[in-house]
């Protein structure tokens, strides 16, 4: 499984805005390795948001992404102490939850 993801998230006026850096290698399958051979593409598909388990964020990633993708986006609603839940899941089958609380 891939390391934790970073996730921070405060609310201002009535905004909250989430941060999220994703450790994940994001192979695009076209790149060769040292002895020439093909890397594998490896790449995550979907992720979702969620504020106390209603779904703020929904998304589908492509090989085209970068590797460690970082994410951003802000949502109206949320208070300090509400959790933030992060998901992703990648093409080889691979997923990671990770959450965080409103600051």
């Amino acid at each position: 499984m891939a390391n934790p993801m970073k996730i921070r998230a405060a609310n201002k006026d009535g905004v909250t805005e989430v941060k999220v850096l994703i450790s994940h290698e994001m192979e695009t399958g076209q790149r060769k390795d040292a002895a020439g051979a093909q890397v594998p593409a490896w790449f995550i598909t979907e992720l979702t948001a969620k504020h106390n388990d209603k779904l703020v964020l929904s998304s589908e990633f492509g090989p085209s992404v970068s590797k460690n993708p970082y994410l951003a986006f802000r949502f109206k609603g949320g208070a300090k102490g509400d959790k933030i839940v992060v998901s992703w899941k990648d093409n080889k089958g691979d997923s990671r939850t990770d959450e965080a609380a409103i600051g």
